[in-house]
């Protein structure tokens, strides 16, 4: 088909609506310009073209300077569209009636239109506008023929309807986009929504014991709990207030991480609960929040492996003249309650006058070494070496007797310091299963 270039002599300008913008807003808004082939319009092409026994029929777009066909009938498949200037339909998208030209060739606007004056040389027109439920005409469905004719009441009618039929299929069209563009959003803010949640309890998880992070998540709540015998240990820093008074806080920050995560570590691999730690001082225990019949014995090796990792350190950081941590140690075991405390930054501790014992023992301690209580001592002494210390007095308590936990038992020792425990240990100390999992 002939371009504009054809037409000499031919006005390239063409009526446009006062609401042209808002028009195009409210034709962008469907989102149907340059959209595959669908069923539904091409159905109601043929249909117009049938009815009105017309061999040509399309149902087209008007978007700031183009016209596109959606669906077309006896045009050429390759012929998309056209300027705005010579389309006929640029006339119709201006009001909201049915545009009928019988005769385009004694038209006064249309006879000078390229396609009327050259190939294909088109005859008759007529078109409705496509007028959405605000009252913006986007685009039309039209019929035409490459003669002049007249057209049926009926069959302006029927175009009438195909409009609306039209029209509301567009509707419908839009709002299965929407609801699909909703669905899809939901399925983002679900998938987003999940992995914040899974964030957040994998964060709770880190923050407190598994299942009593479980109990918070399914209850909202976790009620106190008392344990009849749990092994509470306690570790500090010797010296740490002259540390605090020379050194530097990032680095004061950074030695106390490297022992600590070390400590970590060592409560992991033996079961221990690590509760908090408060400026220098580690604080875990043993038998909280799930009951343990071994909780003594695997917190003395626990503390033994403590003593390890704070030697190793020690030693990487002489080789380097840098500063090192010496830890006391103290352990205690008795009846304790356990629950969770504050509400916008719960933490789950516990308490009992066996608490308060095990912190006495590690203050009444010394530089290396792991104070124990007669408990303590009385319910290991088959497994592991002790140094008794005799009675000693601590503050707002009656005096205790106090030992120090040296290593295990050479016949249970897997190495030489006594602080790994061999086999034979192991089935000692649980003849129904292997502790560690070697």
């Amino acid at each position: 088909m002939p371009g504009p270039e054809h037409a000499r002599g031919f006005d390239l300008t063409y009526p446009v609506p006062e609401n042209e913008v808002e028009r195009n807003a409210a034709l962008r808004s469907y989102r149907i310009m340059d959209t595959p082939v669908e069923a539904a319009f091409e159905d109601i092409c043929q249909l117009a073209a049938q009815i009105c026994d017309c061999p040509v029929a399309y149902v087209s777009f008007i978007e700031d300077d183009r016209f596109w066909f959606k669906s077309k009938y006896g045009l050429p498949a390759d012929f998309e569209g056209c300027p705005r200037e010579i389309a006929f339909c640029s006339v119709t998208v201006c009001g909201s009636e049915l545009v009928l030209v019988p005769n385009l060739k004694e038209d006064d606007y249309y006879k000078d239109f390229p396609f009327v004056v050259g190939d294909p040389f088109l005859g008759f027109y007529c078109a409705m506008p496509l007028v959405t439920p605000d009252g913006f005409a986007i685009g039309t469905i039209c019929v035409m023929d490459f003669k002049p004719r007249e057209l049926a009441f009926e069959c302006q009618e029927a175009i009438r309807r195909l409009a609306h039929q039209t029209m509301a299929q567009l509707e419908y069209r839009r709002r299965i986009i929407e609801l699909d563009q909703t669905m899809r959003d939901l399925d983002s803010a679900h998938t987003a929504l999940a992995r914040e949640k899974a964030r957040a309890d994998n964060l709770l998880s880190n923050m407190l014991p598994e299942p009593i992070a479980r109990e918070l998540l399914e209850n909202d709540k976790v009620a106190p709990r008392f344990f009849n015998d749990a092994t509470i240990l306690f570790a500090d820093v010797v010296g740490f207030t002259g540390f605090t008074e020379k050194a530097e806080p990032a680095m004061l920050i950074g030695m106390l991480n490297s022992y600590f995560a070390a400590f970590d570590h060592v409560m992991e691999q033996f079961g221990l609960e690590k509760i908090k730690t408060i400026g220098d001082a580690y604080m875990a225990v043993a038998g909280v929040p799930s009951t343990d019949r071994l909780h003594t014995v695997k917190a003395c090796l626990a503390a033994l492996a403590m003593q390890a990792a704070a030697e190793q350190l020690k030693a990487e950081r002489q080789k380097l003249r840098l500063p090192f941590f010496e830890f006391r140690i103290g352990l205690h075991g008795g009846p304790v309650i356990a629950g969770l405390v504050g509400r916008t930054r719960v933490t789950y501790d516990i308490w009992g006058d066996a608490v308060n014992v095990a912190a006495r023992l590690e203050a009444h301690g010394e530089a290396g070494k792991i104070n124990v209580s007669e408990r303590i001592y009385r319910q290991t002494a088959p497994y592991f070496d002790f140094t008794e210390r005799g009675t000693i007095e601590i503050k707002n308590k009656a005096p205790i007797k106090m030992y120090f936990l040296d290593r295990l038992q050479e016949i249970y020792s897997e190495d030489a310091a006594g602080r790994v425990a061999n086999a034979k240990f192991e089935m000692m100390s649980d003849p129904t299963k292997r502790l560690f999992g070697r």
